[in-house]
């Protein structure tokens, strides 16, 4: 049974072999394409305004965020970052998965000040405790010229 699956196997990839040969000395045309010469300066453009956009929209800096929970079920992890919605939309909460345990954090703070005044008002909400880490923050723009 095995002598003829080994056969059947080989049968088959020198098949294959002897096609593929046949498909490479047959392929001998060539392909003319007609481009539109607008598609290059349609593509400088956006590669452009993406450079332009990307560069100001979102910087990063050394500052905090406050761990607001971590926990191995993903459900109570939306569930935190929906309240971090709710009762702070100024805020923006970010979710992270390290297998098996899901975290929520929230806030760009460049000061521990600023995250300290923030972490006393989560306490409030999330009596577990909420913790200050150091963190890379996304800053504005106008935030880092102002600094």
């Amino acid at each position: 049974m095995t002598k003829q699956v080994i056969l059947i196997a080989l049968f088959s990839l020198s098949c294959l072999f002897v096609q593929a040969q046949t498909i490479t000395t047959v392929d001998s045309g060539s392909v003319t394409i007609h481009k539109d010469p607008r598609l290059d300066i349609l593509v400088k453009k956006q590669a452009q305004i993406n450079e332009v956009t990307t560069r100001d929209s979102r910087r990063t800096a050394k500052g905090y965020r406050l761990l607001i929970i971590r926990t191995n079920n993903r459900d109570e992890a939306i569930a935190a970052k929906t309240k971090v919605y709710n009762y702070f939309p100024e805020l923006k909460a970010y979710m992270f998965h390290q297998s098996p345990y899901y975290s929520i954090r929230a806030g760009n703070f460049k000061d521990r000040k600023e995250a300290e005044a923030y972490r006393l008002k989560f306490n409030n909400i999330f009596p577990k405790g909420v913790f200050i880490m150091n963190d890379v923050v996304e800053v504005k723009p106008d935030r880092l010229e102002e600094e």
